[in-house]
């Protein structure tokens, strides 16, 4: 019974893995926005995936949040453009 158990839980696990969804299948050409601060490069993803947004590189006077929340903005932006 306890080789049955550890097949299943193997089973499970594969199977698990191989429904996973990549980030990296989803990614755009990043963008660099021009800020106060200096340039932000963002990672966009698809229209569909504007939660996954997010900074790539920042100036060193700007936190990992506030480039961030401009990358998410510029997703936003874009979905809205269509």
């Amino acid at each position: 019974m306890h080789t049955v158990f550890k097949f299943l839980a193997a089973f499970g696990a594969i199977a698990a893995l191989t429904g996973c969804v990549s980030p990296e299948q989803f990614e755009t050409a990043p963008v660099q926005l021009r800020t106060s601060k200096g340039i932000v490069t963002c990672q966009l993803y698809t229209k569909e995936r504007v939660l996954w947004d997010r900074s790539i590189d920042r100036p060193a006077s700007m936190t990992v949040q506030e480039a961030d929340d401009i990358c998410k903005r510029e997703g936003y932006r874009q979905k809205k453009e269509g």
